[in-house]
């Protein structure tokens, strides 16, 4: 077991540089773009931070991380096959520890990041008073000044 982190450390350090290092930035770009589109649903809907929620709502755990297995499914899966064909390319191996944990990384965790911190920005932009919308006119500072 102890000769297994070092190996593992080696081989992640190694798939930076190695082929379909691609995958590094796109797989959390996807994910990140999945977690700003639920935030702002969340924020919509007037549900709390989904990280904080996660961690502090037992009693919809269960349901929230299937809902978020749900949002990143397709792009774990993506993660998955990505990591099984740069393992066989360049380990002539393939371990499936290493494989789910990069997937994870990759996918589940910058998902998991990104969208309750939306949710709050989006909640906050939505109720703070000086936020400008499209219909808002703002005066101009010429013409009132000629009006005083």
């Amino acid at each position: 077991m102890d000769a297994q982190w070092p190996r593992f450390i080696n081989d992640l350090v190694d798939r930076l540089t190695g082929p379909l290092h691609f995958r590094f930035l796109m797989q959390p770009a996807m994910a990140i773009f999945f977690g700003l589109r639920d935030g702002l649903k969340d924020a919509k809907r007037g549900k709390p931070a989904y990280s904080w929620e996660l961690l502090t709502d037992p009693v919809h755990r269960a349901q929230l991380i299937r809902e978020g297995l749900r949002s990143v499914l397709k792009i774990l899966i993506l993660a998955v096959i990505l990591d099984a064909i740069y393992q066989v390319i360049s380990l002539h191996w393939f371990y499936v520890g290493e494989d789910l944990l990069v997937a994870i990384g990759l996918a589940f965790v910058p998902y998991f990041l990104i969208r309750g911190p939306v949710n709050r920005v989006a909640r906050w932009w939505t109720s703070h008073p000086h936020h400008v919308t499209p219909n808002t006119r703002i005066p101009d500072e010429r013409n009132s000044a000629k009006t005083r």
